[in-house]
């Protein structure tokens, strides 16, 4: 009672007040602390419980076991890989730590150069039905050729031969002796031309007209139809228009007022009954 206790002095470090006891960490990676109004400095002491740390983030001075880093590789935790050598070993990443195992083949098989199957040894040949194959290798049976076989890690699979895909309907497909795949037959030769519209079926040779008497059409051999418009070539200053005829007649008569007359008959005019009109073709 009646003394006091001095208190201790701050520090000043750059231009910066640091309380008594204050941590901090300069660039550098320098950890510095206030004491007794004096900045003491010293390097980061990090602490690595892992084997296979990644470097430090940016930013921070110490590494990171969050992950591993396993031949210069960065690797996610729970991550399992294969080494870049493909000696068939698997490895894990595990709390920084990289762990690697390699697989226990079962009796009687061989590693493999190909790491996808570390512990398959497939024999080289192959025996079936008193023969020998290579690995490989490809065959039919005796007096099938429409089977494929291949021999395959000591075993023989055998399997049809792939036949092409037919646009024929089914009832057009035929397979001859000793194939191996159907062939389109040939369709048989149309009896006759069809028509879609009004269902008529004409037989081959016949000529008919669609409804327009200057178009003329004719049934083919092959079940086509082939038509063909009739040019008509004879003139005249006054030709007759015959209904269901193409061309115009010439020498047909005389037309008036609606009417057909025949070279030189008489008639009254329609527009006078006192005069009497004569067809006279020229």
């Amino acid at each position: 009672p009646g003394t006091s206790i001095p208190l201790s002095p701050r520090c000043w470090h750059r231009g910066i007040p640091r309380e008594p006891g204050a941590h901090w960490t300069e660039p550098g990676c320098r950890s510095c602390t206030c004491q007794g109004g004096q900045v003491l400095c010293d390097a980061v002491s990090c602490s690595i419980p892992c084997s296979h740390p990644l470097p430090a983030p940016a930013g921070g001075c110490c590494p990171t076991c969050t992950g591993c880093l396993h031949e210069g590789v960065a690797r996610a935790e729970g991550d399992v890989f294969s080494p870049s050598d493909g000696n068939c070993s698997v490895c894990v990443c595990l709390a920084g730590n990289v762990s690697c195992l390699f697989p226990e083949c079962p009796p009687g098989s061989c590693p493999s150069p190909s790491p996808a199957d570390c512990c398959s040894c497939p024999p080289e040949k192959c025996s079936f039905r008193g023969r020998t194959y290579a690995h490989g290798a490809r065959f039919s049976l005796d007096g099938d050729d429409c089977t494929t076989c291949v021999c395959q890690g000591g075993e023989v699979e055998c399997s049809f031969t792939p036949c092409p895909v037919l646009d024929c309907p089914q009832h057009q497909r035929h397979l001859g002796p000793g194939q191996c795949c159907s062939t389109c037959r040939d369709p048989p030769a149309p009896a006759g031309c069809s028509l879609d519209d009004n269902g008529v079926e004409f037989p081959v040779g016949q000529i008919w007209s669609p409804g327009d008497p200057c178009e003329l059409c004719i049934c083919q051999a092959d079940g086509s139809v082939s038509c063909q418009r009739t040019d008509c070539v004879e003139t005249c200053p006054y030709p007759i228009r015959i209904p269901g005829q193409c061309c115009p007649d010439c020498s047909a008569g005389c037309t008036y007022m609606g009417r057909i007359f025949s070279n030189n008959e008489t008639f009254p005019s329609a527009l006078d009954p006192c005069l009497s009109c004569i067809c006279l073709v020229r």
